[in-house]
């Protein structure tokens, strides 16, 4: 089909001579106004759907893995239950990748922290996340409230590379000495893997709030939040330029702020 769409054009839109096969600059052009055609005709359908009075339809969200875990359990059995019609996929993946995804039109929204200082992407913030600290060095846990001159980079347990929670933990904290050393390196790619670590290896790691839902009263203990004015992410509903999808868009916020604590719709500084 490809080819006979190239005789048709009489253009190569792929150069089959490369390994892995490219598009042409041709096919490059070709393939973005064909991204553009498919996107247009979703909105016809959304048009109609809107017409109806219907929520329904597909969508495609993208959601940063240290929000994952704790926030898809909140939010998903309420949405599907209330939105019967529409279809949700949910695509896990860091903030550089899920932009990248939305410009390209292979996902219609994504759940980031925010602001990412990027003018093409619109942003809807729905929450703010306050961080704590979590540790089991008596040195922290004598304390009622932790301040970021208590965190020590030296001794953090940190996300890897790519993750935007670790840069912000990261920004945080009292920059070590450029010659310390630490015999065991683990960079995590999960968030429950950092508490973990805390438990066998000792040190620290900043969460986000919503990350202690569900963990034991034992573990909760070695938590400690920050003196006011406390740091905080914070959470928005991110589209590329136009908003489309915007009444199922609209009804995942409306869901979303239903089950979200009172105390993290507003941002107190």
């Amino acid at each position: 089909m490809i080819r006979k769409l190239e005789e048709e054009l009489d253009v190569q839109i792929f150069d089959r001579s490369r390994q892995p096969v490219v598009p042409t600059e041709a096919g490059e052009a070709i393939l973005k106004q064909a991204r553009a055609i498919l996107g247009e005709t979703a909105k016809m359908k959304e048009v109609v759907s809107n017409f109806k009075g219907e929520v329904s339809g597909d969508l495609k969200l993208g959601i940063i893995p240290s929000l994952s875990t704790s926030l898809v359990p909140l939010f998903l059995p309420t949405f599907l239950a209330a939105f019967p019609k529409v279809e949700l996929i949910i695509l896990e993946a860091n903030a550089d990748d899920l932009v990248q995804r939305m410009k390209s039109n292979a996902i219609d929204a994504a759940l980031l922290s925010t602001p990412l200082e990027d003018s093409a992407m619109m942003e809807n913030p729905l929450f703010y996340e306050q961080f704590v600290v979590y540790s089991r060095d008596p040195d922290i846990l004598m304390k009622k409230f932790v301040t970021q001159e208590d965190l020590d980079l030296r001794r953090m347990w940190l996300l890897q590379e790519g993750h935007c929670l670790r840069s912000q933990v990261v920004n945080l904290c009292i920059m070590p000495d450029e010659n310390w050393e630490r015999q065991l390196h683990y960079d995590a790619s999960s968030l429950e893997m950092l508490p973990r670590l805390v438990d066998v290896q000792g040190g620290m790691t900043v969460l986000p709030e919503l990350a202690l839902r569900g963990m034991d009263k034992k573990n909760q203990e070695r938590v400690r939040f920050f003196s006011q004015p406390a740091p905080v992410r914070e959470i928005s509903l991110v589209t590329f330029r136009l908003l489309h999808k915007r009444k199922i868009l609209d009804a995942l916020c409306e869901v979303i702020l239903s089950c979200i604590p009172e105390g993290m719709k507003d941002y107190q500084s």
